[in-house]
């Protein structure tokens, strides 16, 4: 992870406040040196209590850290507006350039999983010598939703891949053209990513998200989330009785 230029940058940012924090206090007076003191204790068991929440709320790890590295960001600028403005505007800065210039590192295991190109998977639903359904996700490097959700779909495939049920990955960020074709919006106001389509012999028969005219927010995806919303539970039983 520390190689990983994402990790590093966001490591030496939060590492700096600590040379700040010992220089500014030569400098600052014996009153705002005690709340900053104060203030400090506050903002660790908030961030602790933020993060233990956290951990049992998420499912996955990448969502884990970007949830903690974004509130450790959010009490480190709120300690800097004591010290002085000019340091926090130093710190959007360079939070900023860290967000544009580097990205959280997507979990790179397909599990059971195959990555596709739009025509392999066009030639796998058509042939109809392969599996009878087909999973597949539709996802992009740039997405956020997609790198939080980035282990979910693995961890699916090796529990529920048998030979009615197979799945597949295509990244749209390499294949812009196959959004169209499938029905997908990757990004602005109405950005789907990560899309899950399920196949029947070439049919699609279910898609999260659904088609969203309404513009209602989407739930976070989750390994239960999917699991219901397809009744992978159900397609497994039913390969397990030679239905």
């Amino acid at each position: 992870m520390v190689g990983e230029p994402y990790y590093f940058s966001h490591f030496l940012a939060f590492f700096s406040y600590f040379i700040v924090r010992s220089s500014a206090a030569n400098v600052l007076s014996l009153q705002i040196t005690q709340l900053l003191f104060h203030r400090e204790i506050q903002a660790i068991l908030a961030f602790l209590i933020l993060a233990a929440y956290k951990m049992v709320r998420e499912e996955t790890w990448e969502g884990f850290i970007a949830d903690t590295l974004f509130f450790g960001k959010i009490f480190l600028i709120a300690l800097t507006l004591i010290m002085d403005y000019h340091l926090t505007l130093w710190y959007i800065v360079v939070f900023s350039v860290i967000y544009v210039l580097a990205q959280q590192p997507p979990f790179e295991e397909l599990g059971s999983s195959s990555k596709l190109t739009p025509l392999q998977l066009e030639a796998l639903l058509t042939e109809g010598n392969t599996s009878r359904f087909w999973l597949v996700e539709f996802r992009a490097s740039f997405s956020s939703g997609c790198r939080r959700a980035g282990r979910c779909f693995p961890e699916l495939s090796i529990t529920y891949s048998n030979k009615n049920l197979s799945f597949g990955i295509v990244d749209l960020g390499l294949f812009p053209n196959a959004a169209e074709k499938f029905g997908i919006s990757p990004g602005g106001s109405m950005g789907q990513l990560p899309t899950y389509i399920l196949f029947e012999n070439a049919t699609e028969v279910s898609r999260f998200p659904e088609f969203n005219f309404e513009a209602t927010p989407t739930p976070p995806v989750t390994k239960q989330l999917l699991v219901r919303h397809f009744e992978l539970d159900r397609l497994l039983l039913e390969y397990i009785n030679g239905k």
